[in-house]
C-alpha cells in the first residue's frame, strides 16, 4: 500500500505544488518515510508535503497540508487547506480550510472550518465534529452522527446514508438507502432505492478493519419521529411514504421513478421477445468474451495465468481491495483535474500560453485514459481473469490436467459466468462481485510487480 500511496502522492503534488509557484513568496517543506510524526509543539511554518506508511500530525501546519498514506491521523492544526489519500483519514484537530480525502474510511471527528469533500467506502463523521460550510461526498456509506454539525449544505451518491446530525442548509442525496434523524434547516431532495428492495453484502465484511462501524440502512427513505425538515421534502419513490405531522415545515412531494425509454420499450415486450433478446445477448457475451479472451491469452498467457492465481490464492483480499480500486478511481480523476486547472492557472500567470493550453489537452487526455483503461479492464479483462479460473478448477476437479487446455478452460469459465451476470434480479450482484474480485486480483498483482521492479 505505501508503494501504491506514492502514486497518489506524486499526483497530489503536481497539483498542490502549483499553488506554492503561483505564490512565490510561500515556501514549502517535504518529508518521507515509514512513520513521519509532527510532535505536539512543531509547527510547520509553510506548506507541507509529506509521503510515508503512517503520517499523524499532533502540531501545526500553517500552510496547506498534502499527505499520501496508508494511515492519516490528524490531532493538530492545518491552517490551511488538506488534501489526503490513504486507507483510512481521521480528523480529530482542527482544519482552517477545505479537507479534500479520498480512502477506504475517512473519518471526523474534529472541525473543519470550510467545506469537506471526502470519497471512500465508509465515511463517518462523528459527535464531536463540526463542519463550517458545504459537506459534499461520495461513497458505499455516509453516516454524521448525533450531536455533529454541518453549517452549509450536505451532499451524498452512493450506497446508503444515515443524517443523525444537524445540516443548517439543504440535503441532496442520491443513494439506495437514506435514513434522516436529525435537523435540516433547508429543503430536503433524495433520490432513493425501492423500500425492502435487497442489497448486496456491504464491501466492509471483505476488507481490513477500520475502527468504524458500518451502520445498517434499510432501502429508501426512513425519516425518525425525532427529525425535523425546516423547509420543503421532495423524494423519488414509487410508494407514499408516512411523515408525522408537524415534521417537515413545507410541501411534501413524491416523485414517480420514470423509466428511461429503452426500459419502457422492454416492458411493452411480450414474454417470448424478451427470452428471446435475453438468449441473444448472452450469446453476445459469452462470443466477445471468448474471442477476447483467447486473443488475451495468445498474447500475454503469463498475465492471465498469474491473475488467476492470485485470485485463488488471495480471494477475499482481492475482493477488498477491488472496492477499494473502484473507489480509487474517481479520487485520482478528481487529483489529476486539479493538478490540470491549476498548471493552467501557473502557466498563465507567467503568460506561457501555449503552456496552459497543453496542460489542458494532457489532463483531459489522462483522465479519458484512465476511464478507458478502467471500463476496459471491469468491462472484459476482469471476465476474462475469472472465467479462466472458473473454467480451470471446474475441468481439474473433473479430470486432473484437463483445466491446462488452452481452450476449454476459457470457454467454460466463459458460459459460466456468462449466464450468471445476466440472471433477472440478481444479474447485477454477480456482475458486482466478478469486477471487484478481478480488479483487486489486478491491483494486488500491480503492487507485486511494482515492488519487483523497485
Amino acid at each position: 500500500m505505501k508503494r501504491t500511496s506514492k502514486v497518489l502522492t506524486g499526483l497530489a503534488l503536481i497539483a498542490l505544488l502549483a499553488l506554492t509557484i503561483v505564490t512565490p513568496a510561500r515556501a514549502f517543506e517535504t518529508r518521507t518515510g515509514e512513520n513521519v510524526v509532527i510532535s505536539a509543539g512543531e509547527v510547520i511554518e509553510d506548506d507541507f508535503y509529506v509521503s510515508a506508511a503512517t503520517f499523524t500530525l499532533d502540531g501545526t501546519v500553517k500552510g496547506d497540508l498534502a499527505v499520501a498514506a496508508q494511515t492519516i491521523t490528524i490531532n493538530g492544526t492545518v491552517e490551511g487547506n488538506l488534501m489526503a489519500a490513504a486507507q483510512t483519514i481521521t480528523i480529530n484537530g482542527t482544519i482552517e480550510g477545505d479537507l479534500m480525502a479520498g480512502g477506504q474510511a475517512v473519518i471526523v471527528n474534529g472541525t473543519v472550518m470550510d467545506d469537506v469533500r471526502i470519497s471512500g467506502t465508509t465515511l463517518f463523521v462523528g459527535e464531536q465534529a463540526s463542519i463550517g460550510d458545504d459537506l459534499f461526498s461520495a461513497g458505499y456509506s455516509l453516516e454524521t452522527r448525533s450531536g455533529s454539525q454541518v453549517g452549509g449544505s450536505l451532499g451524498f451518491a452512493g450506497g446508503q446514508a444515515l443524517l443523525a446530525g444537524d445540516v443548517a442548509h439543504n440535503v441532496f442525496a442520491a443513494t439506495g438507502g437514506l435514513e434522516l434523524r436529525g435537523e435540516v434547516g433547508g429543503n430536503v431532495k433524495a433520490e432513493v432505492g425501492e423500500a425492502q428492495a435487497a442489497g448486496g453484502p456491504p464491501p466492509s465484511m471483505f476488507m481490513p478493519p477500520t475502527g468504524v462501524t458500518m451502520p445498517t440502512v434499510d432501502y429508501g427513505l426512513t425519516i425518525d419521529p425525532a427529525a425535523s425538515i425546516g423547509g420543503n421534502l421532495q423524494y423519488t419513490q414509487s410508494k407514499d411514504l408516512s411523515i408525522p405531522g408537524g415534521l417537515v415545515a413545507g410541501q411534501v412531494t413524491r416523485i414517480e421513478p420514470q423509466l428511461s425509454p429503452e426500459k419502457m420499450a422492454v416492458e411493452q415486450k411480450p414474454l417470448a421477445q424478451k427470452v428471446g433478446d435475453w438468449f441473444l445477448n448472452l450469446s453476445r457475451t459469452i462470443l466477445t468474451l471468448l474471442l477476447l479472451g483467447l486473443l488475451l491469452g495468445w498474447l500475454f498467457p503469463r498475465f492471465v495465468k498469474k491473475a488467476g492465481e492470485k485470485l485463488q490464492a488471495k480471494p477475499w483480499h482481492s475482493l477488498g481491495w477491488g472496492v477499494v480500486s473502484y473507489a480509487a478511481l474517481f479520487f485520482v480523476i478528481l487529483v489529476v483535474f486539479i493538478a490540470m486547472i491549476l498548471l493552467a492557472m501557473l502557466f498563465g500567470f507567467l503568460t506561457l500560453g501555449k503552456l496552459t493550453g497543453l496542460s489542458v489537452w494532457l489532463g483531459l487526455l489522462t483522465i479519458v485514459l484512465l476511464i478507458f483503461g478502467f471500463v476496459l479492464a471491469a468491462g472484459f479483462l476482469v471476465k476474462i481473469v475469472a472465467s479462466d479460473l472458473i473454467g480451470k478448477l471446474i475441468l481439474n476437479a473433473a479430470k486432473p490436467g484437463l483445466g491446462e487446455h488452452k481452450i476449454w478452460p476459457l470457454l467454460v469459465g466463459v458460459v459460466i459466468i456468462a449466464i450468471l451476470i445476466s440472471l433477472p434480479f440478481v444479474g447485477w450482484l454477480f456482475k458486482a462481485l466478478t469486477i471487484f474480485f478481478g480488479l483487486g486480483a489486478l491491483w494486488l498483482l500491480g503492487r507485486e510487480a511494482l515492488a519487483k521492479s523497485q
